[in-house]
């Protein structure tokens, strides 16, 4: 079953949140947690314990659990193990870009099950050349994966290259998106292949449908609202809005953090 297939199902079931873990230092000491891999492990697994069963999609930030080394990703392998035995689609946001048989490596890691870093989809970046993601292409499709390409980032300095236009005319976050579009093409009911859009971008002129899903960070403590998802992405497939500290800083009352991403929940679905 393709990863479009599996996460229309689980947002249909579960909602759309997708509920970031993201250790980084200042959350671990709201939590009263020393900053090691003894806090990492108690903040991640409490995370995935809470959301894990009542969210769509769970994206850990690998970048938190490698600046820990070996000991700091064989916690993020259990996290993506415990969070898909738990019922949610696990996202590694890793945010990859290379070429050639090094992308080939990165997608063996984080898209093949037989990894012990397997997910559901990836973060990756096309400014490299949308071909040099290929590698992830061919793996998605291969294990049934997903991935989620860098688009329109919220970060001030995205519109640099993104918002540059090449000689046909297009920008290049449009040409990121046309590439997409093709490569959803004829899939029901939802593209496997997504874009990453934040919901803090304030407008776009870009065509957001490109049949498959957006990846919408910066919901809630970060300044997205509800509000800025209908205007920016009424004509896209499905929406993921993405929040991490809205739901976290309610740790590490396992009920707290639950209740928050059920009420996050009812909200975007209404």
């Amino acid at each position: 079953m393709s990863f479009g297939h599996r996460l229309h199902t689980a947002l249909a079931e579960r909602g759309p949140l997708c509920a970031g873990v993201d250790p980084h230092s200042a959350l671990l000491q709201e939590w009263g947690l020393s900053d090691d891999v003894a806090g990492l492990e108690r903040f991640a697994l409490t995370a995935v314990e809470a959301l894990a069963p009542v969210v769509s999609v769970v994206k850990p930030q690998s970048a938190f659990f490698e600046r820990f080394g070996s000991r700091g990703v064989a916690v993020l392998e259990r996290v993506v193990a415990e969070a898909k035995a738990a019922g949610a689609l696990v996202l590694l946001d890793v945010k990859r870009g290379d070429i050639g048989s090094t992308s080939a490596a990165y997608a063996d890691a984080y898209l093949d099950p037989a990894s012990p870093l397997g997910s559901d989809a990836v973060t990756v970046s096309p400014f490299l050349g949308f071909g040099s993601l290929d590698p992830f292409v061919d793996a998605a499709r291969r294990h049934g994966g997903g991935l989620f390409v860098l688009a329109l980032t919220s970060n001030k300095e995205g519109p640099e290259v993104q918002a540059a236009v090449s000689a046909d005319g297009d920008t290049v976050a449009g040409t990121v998106l046309g590439h997409l579009r093709r490569l959803n093409a004829d899939t029901d009911p939802l593209g496997s292949f997504g874009a990453v859009v934040g919901a803090t971008i304030g407008a776009t002129e870009e065509d957001l449908a490109f049949g498959g899903p957006v990846l919408a960070p910066g919901f809630g403590a970060q300044g997205g609202t509800v509000a800025d998802l209908r205007r920016l992405f009424g004509s896209a497939a499905a929406v993921l809005p993405s929040s991490s500290r809205e739901v976290l800083r309610r740790g590490p009352s396992v009920e707290a953090m639950r209740a928050e991403a059920h009420r996050l929940n009812d909200e975007l679905r209404a």
